[in-house]
């Protein structure tokens, strides 16, 4: 994912304040979510599609390529989220949602679904996914460690999780990705998530629908 190495919140304050008015007027009610109006929806840092950087590479084990990239997807999607986290409270956001509708519950220890204020719901997801990703017995590190049986439906899972993220950002902080001048690397992020969802069968249809539009988009756009 070297197409990734960017330095989040650098700003042109030209374009920056050009792109602010654009979400204004993107936001007036009646009008489609900002992330889905020109030019930003074709914004990406990478031409051509993304398939062929999520397909399996010769020789490489299957679950050692999920892990790798389930790692890596974690890790960058946290660095744009803490670039919004002053734009994100409980009074912004008192629910976890991404759009109308759509409304996002955690479980607890019980198994109960709460509500909770988005960041504290993004809290709780993190740190659930940084406890898997540091369990040497669900990713293992270790030469002559198999993976667990189980692997791939708490990878499933946690894709999951990440995706709410995906959604909550592009639906309630994508004026704050155009303030800072992120959107071509956060689409991109995206669209390279998608792929890779799609090409191991990871993430359900019906889990998607908050965001396919952007990705009925990006597939006849042919980035994924």
């Amino acid at each position: 994912m070297s197409f990734l190495n960017f330095s989040l919140g650098s700003k042109k304050n030209k374009a920056a304040k050009s792109k602010a008015v654009a979400a204004s007027s993107a936001n007036l009610p009646g009008n489609k979510p900002l992330h889905l109006c020109q030019p930003f929806v074709t914004n990406v840092l990478v031409r051509g599609n993304f398939k062929t950087v999520v397909e399996l590479p010769k020789y490489v084990d299957v679950n050692e390529w999920m892990a790798f990239n389930t790692f890596e997807f974690f890790h960058y999607l946290n660095i744009f989220y803490s670039s919004l986290t002053d734009f994100c409270t409980s009074y912004s956001c008192p629910n976890m949602t991404a759009g109308p509708g759509v409304e996002y519950t955690w479980s607890d220890s019980h198994s109960k679904k709460i509500k909770l204020p988005a960041p504290q719901y993004i809290d709780y997801m993190s740190a659930s996914i940084e406890n898997l990703l540091n369990d040497e017995n669900v990713f293992p590190t270790k030469g002559g460690c198999d993976f667990a049986s189980d692997f791939a439906p708490i990878v499933r899972r946690i894709f999951s999780q990440l995706f709410r993220l995906f959604a909550h950002i592009y639906h309630h902080h994508y004026d704050k990705i155009l303030c800072l001048n992120e959107e071509p690397h956060f689409n991109s992020l995206f669209a390279h998530f998608i792929s890779f969802a799609r090409e191991f069968d990871l993430l359900d249809k019906k889990e998607m629908a908050p965001l396919q539009p952007l990705i009925d988009i990006m597939i006849k756009n042919e980035i994924i």
